[in-house]
């Protein structure tokens, strides 16, 4: 296996002019088809004028991630199963889209038809993956971030493992609300995931590097305004792509740190509905995810999105530093 980082950026490459080849052809498509993003009407005004934007642009991410990704595979099985759950996840998320779209609303599967099948590619992707563990250094030890500990979780991986690839998944989600946001931001967390991949010697190097590649190469269609829009199908792929790389790669406690606009949006959301339980309506923030909330208080899209970049930017070069 060939772990120099030139193979990363080759893959990165492919996978970048890939997507400038199938975006000009998927957007005009989703428009005849009518696959136009359903706005949520309690949302911010300024979103009104989105309606309609076709979604489902992650399948544009996914295909250039695949065409790219594939050439990478041989003797590769925790590449394989990377591309497993990003395409599991994929999946997923286009369920979810497809019946958002076919009944123009804004929600598409239930909840629990959601974390049913999040669930279900978790497990067979935490199965694979212990069962080609490297005991000398196995994928059920945690290693804590500033401190040099080490934990081996044993049994009580499991159960972390799949709380933190549905924790990160969701969190994806809830941060793809603004043009650029969760493209741009995930498109910085693997890029530091792939040089982690380059400086441990990991297989899943140029896996990342076509993961870039498809990101930035969507960036392009997706900046504001965006000319399409990623959706679940993007996100939760994307999901599965951040937090598998994090527990191949052995790092999932620095990817909470790395990660940390997708862990402060998701908990945004959860501090938001408990709050609003608990004093019968009120609401802790103007509106959450958490961008919406800065939204709400008059700040520009487009400077949310750049603070976001800055904010993952520098968290990734901390991970870095202490990796």
């Amino acid at each position: 296996m060939d772990y120099d980082l030139r193979v990363a950026i080759i893959a990165l490459l492919i996978a970048f002019f890939a997507n400038l080849l199938v975006c000009p052809v998927l957007i005009p498509l989703l428009h005849r088809l009518k696959f136009g993003q359903v706005v949520r009407t309690d949302g911010p005004q300024t979103h009104l004028k989105k309606s309609g934007t076709p979604t489902m642009g992650g399948i544009a991410i996914l295909m250039s991630f695949l065409l790219s990704a594939v050439f990478f595979l041989r003797d590769n099985s925790e590449g394989s199963l990377l591309i497993f759950i990003t395409i599991g996840f994929g999946v997923v998320g286009f369920l979810d889209d497809y019946i958002k779209i076919a009944k123009k609303r804004s929600e598409g599967l239930t909840p629990s038809q959601k974390l049913a099948l999040q669930f279900v590619f978790s497990v067979i992707f935490l199965y694979f993956l212990t069962a080609i563990d490297d005991p000398e250094n196995s994928v059920k030890i945690l290693h804590i971030p500033f401190v040099n500990w080490t934990w081996d979780m044993g049994i009580l991986f499991y159960p972390f493992a799949i709380l933190f690839i549905l924790g990160f998944v969701n969190g994806v989600n809830f941060t793809d609300g603004l043009d650029g946001l969760a493209a741009g931001v995930t498109a910085l967390v693997s890029t530091f995931l792939m040089f982690i991949a380059w400086s441990v010697g990991n297989g899943i190097l140029p896996i990342i590097g076509a993961a870039v590649g498809s990101l930035l190469g969507f960036l392009i269609f997706n900046t504001h305004p965006a000319r399409v829009f990623m959706g679940d199908t993007g996100a939760l792929a994307l999901g599965g792509l951040v937090s598998a790389g994090a527990l191949i790669l052995r790092i999932p406690l620095l990817l909470v740190i790395v990660g940390f606009i997708y862990v402060a949006e998701a908990f945004s959301v959860i501090i938001q509905v408990g709050y609003f339980k608990m004093t019968s309506g009120k609401r802790f923030f103007k509106m959450a995810p958490l961008h919406h909330h800065y939204e709400k208080k008059g700040v520009s899209e487009t400077r949310i999105v750049i603070v976001f970049y800055i904010v993952t930017t520098i968290l990734c070069l901390v991970g870095y530093l202490i990796s």
